[in-house]
């Protein structure tokens, strides 16, 4: 599969090299090889020499459970003031960490990192629900409908328009990965309004 994938990891560009790497199959992979151009096929001398890029963690997507979907809402309230302060790159101070921690076990959970994969599998359920039925149907159609709803919104400046478009284009090209437990679902969208709530506040 590696054969197949750096080609089209090439005419994708470094950019989703990660995304590609994580959700194409060698089926996947095959296909888009065969239809990429010849001069694409095969990367440039200079690519081939650079390093690989540095990989995402890939999500290590779990069965949830009700006690676990209670955690993360009994934990928020604690959590959002902490995790603010968390630095968007580097490490973070280990006191903070600690107190992450506190909250987390506090809360039913190991670690910090338990309740931070929680919170990652349940966004990648809410991120295929729709707001306005509270059914999956999955984060492409979702993306679409927003997409659809940006376009139709005279008020919007043109300027926030464009950069709004040109992330939810963005976020259509790096499809998240298939949800594994498919029990997550049915868990996620009875919580739905208070998972919607509680990780909207969080992300702000």
């Amino acid at each position: 599969m590696r054969e197949l994938v750096r080609p089209v990891a090439a005419a994708l560009g470094i950019a989703c090299l990660a995304v590609s790497m994580a959700v194409i199959s060698s089926n996947d992979a095959w296909a888009q090889a065969k239809q990429a151009p010849a001069k694409q096929m095969a990367p440039a001398p200079a690519k081939q020499a650079a390093p690989p890029p540095a990989q995402a963690t890939p999500l290590k997507q779990m069965a949830l459970t009700e006690k676990q979907i209670d955690g993360v809402l009994s934990a928020a309230k604690e959590m959002d003031p902490l995790t603010e302060k968390l630095p968007e790159s580097g490490k973070p101070d280990p006191k903070l960490l600690a107190q992450l921690d506190g909250v987390a076990r506090k809360n039913g959970f190991a670690s910090y990192d338990e309740y931070d994969n929680v919170i990652d599998n349940i966004s990648l359920v809410l991120g295929g629900i729709d707001p306005a039925t509270k059914k999956y149907v999955g984060p492409e159609a979702v993306i679409k409908a927003q997409i659809a709803q940006v376009q139709a919104d005279k008020k919007l400046p043109a300027k926030d328009k464009k950069e709004l478009l040109a992330d939810l284009n963005d976020a259509l090209k790096t499809p998240a990965p298939p949800i594994e437990n498919k029990g997550n679902i049915d868990l996620v969208a009875k919580y739905y309004d208070k998972l919607a709530d509680v990780l909207g506040e969080e992300q702000q």
